[in-house]
This record gives C-alpha cells, sequence and structure tokens, in this order.
C-alpha cells in the first residue's frame, strides 16, 4: 500500500475549545480518492469530540477486518476512509451514519495527477515524476490507470462512489463544499452544512461557521493543494478538451450519475 507523508495538524487542541455533544450513532466519512477526503474530515471532526474519533487507521477494504470497532454501535465513532462497496462494507458500515465525498471527474484527474507528482506521495509511480511523460500522457494514465499498478478512473468511481447509491450514504460534492465556505456567511451556507451535518447525527450548533473556518484552513491538511511540495511539472488549471472526451468515452454517463453537467 502507497504511502502519504501528511503534516500533523493541530485541530484536537482547536476541537476542545468548543462545547462538544457526543455522537450517539457511528459516523463514516468515506471518499473517492483525491476528493477532498481531509477538507471533508477536518471540518466534521470539529463537531465531535476528540475521544469519539477513530484515527488508528484511515480504513480501506484491505484492512477492514482490523478496523471494525469504528462501527461499533454501543461505542459510537467518527471514522473515514477510502471504502469500495462489498458484502463486508456494507454489512459492517450498516450501524453507521455514512457520507461519500465525490469529485467531478474533471477536476479529479487534474487533482490525482498533482498528487501523484508531489514529494507526499510515495508508491509504485516514482518514475513519473522523470519529466519524461508530456503533461497529456500523465492525465491519460490518470484516466485509464497504470497496468498492473494503478486501477483506472472508472473502476475507482465504480467501485468508490457508483456502486454506493441507492444504499442510505449521503453523497456530497466536493465542489459544493467550496463554493459554501466561500460564502459561509450566507443563508445558503447555514443551509448547506446544516444539513450535512445533520446527516451525520450532529445540530448545528451557535458558533459552527468558526468551527468550519479552522476545520477548513488549508495549512491543517498536509494533502491540501496549496501544500503540495516538489512539483517539478506544471498542469493546466482546466482539463483539456480531448482529456474531457477520453473521461466521457472511459466512463460514459458517470458525471451525469454523480450530478455534474
Amino acid at each position: 500500500m502507497p504511502t502519504v507523508r501528511i503534516k500533523p495538524d493541530t485541530l484536537d487542541e482547536e476541537n476542545r475549545r468548543f462545547a462538544q455533544v457526543p455522537l450517539t450513532k457511528p459516523v463514516f466519512l468515506n471518499s473517492v480518492p483525491k476528493s477532498g477526503s481531509h477538507l471533508l474530515r477536518n471540518i466534521i471532526r470539529m463537531f465531535v469530540p476528540v475521544e469519539q474519533q477513530y484515527k488508528a487507521q484511515f480504513i480501506q477494504h484491505a484492512i477492514l477486518d482490523d478496523h471494525v470497532e469504528a462501527f461499533d454501535a454501543d461505542h459510537p465513532m467518527l471514522s473515514w476512509g477510502h471504502l469500495l462497496f462489498s458484502d463486508a462494507s456494507a454489512i459492517e458500515t450498516s450501524t453507521a451514519n455514512v457520507i461519500l465525498l465525490v469529485r467531478d471527474p474533471y477536476k479529479w484527474v487534474l487533482a490525482r495527477t498533482r498528487f501523484f507528482l508531489s514529494d507526499e506521495y510515495k508508491g509504485n509511480v516514482e518514475h513519473l515524476k522523470s519529466g519524461a511523460l508530456k503533461v497529456e500522457d500523465l492525465l491519460n494514465l490518470m484516466i485509464f490507470g497504470i497496468f498492473r499498478k494503478t486501477p483506472s478512473m472508472a473502476e475507482i468511481f465504480n467501485f468508490n462512489a457508483i456502486s454506493w447509491m441507492g444504499t442510505g450514504a449521503h453523497f456530497v460534492r466536493y465542489e459544493e463544499i467550496i463554493a459554501n465556505l466561500r460564502a459561509l456567511d450566507s443563508a445558503e451556507a447555514e443551509q448547506f452544512f446544516g444539513d450535512l451535518l445533520g446527516k451525520c447525527g450532529i445540530a448545528l450548533p451557535s458558533d459552527w461557521r468558526e468551527r468550519v473556518r479552522l476545520g477548513s484552513d488549508p495549512s491543517q491538511s498536509g494533502t491540501a493543494r496549496e501544500n503540495l511540495t516538489g512539483m517539478g511539472i506544471e498542469l493546466p488549471e482546466e482539463l483539456p478538451d480531448m482529456q474531457k472526451r477520453l473521461v466521457d468515452y472511459a466512463a460514459p454517463g458517470l458525471r451525469a450519475m454523480l450530478g455534474y453537467s
């Protein structure tokens, strides 16, 4: 399993400044990798007692059996991970409020490329950082996968997102979080974060904006775009038209299923 080098945050200390109401039901923050997992996690952490945050592991299918205690209904915890849909994951998370974070596949391709090229990612793709590949080569590898090394975009979204649809998991789009963070003082943001926390079984407290601001601070996330290091290759801000067409070819209907047009 690849490793990710993440700088520790100080959110536990920030959390203890606020009055926290204990969870009465487990909460699992699931996500498609490179969809803003740490952003969502850090925001929700600000509304849950530190003692109820399951930090033993970022839960994935390969290690699920070792971390089923995260979903113990008698001892509710907030946990997080990239958990693909299967009989085992459906059974274990049946006790929890499940939130599933997704991202526009067009933006996801760029985010995955950026992360793989950074110093923070340590896996079996170090050769991608050599500079021998064109940007378009790299983007295509993110869409179609790397033979025997990394899964394709379609595989990741199918198993980590699409197959969870209709199961009771509450889907949230990364872009919705960002839009409401940019308008945090608006009534729309209050509605959005109230709904999101409500799906977690958490009531919206009066100081919710301060908590959200602290949790969403990029300096608290080692994998936030602005904190990635070692980027020797410049990527475009928007996916090129050909790669957009390749996304649509590789996973027809995917963006529409996720609510993107």
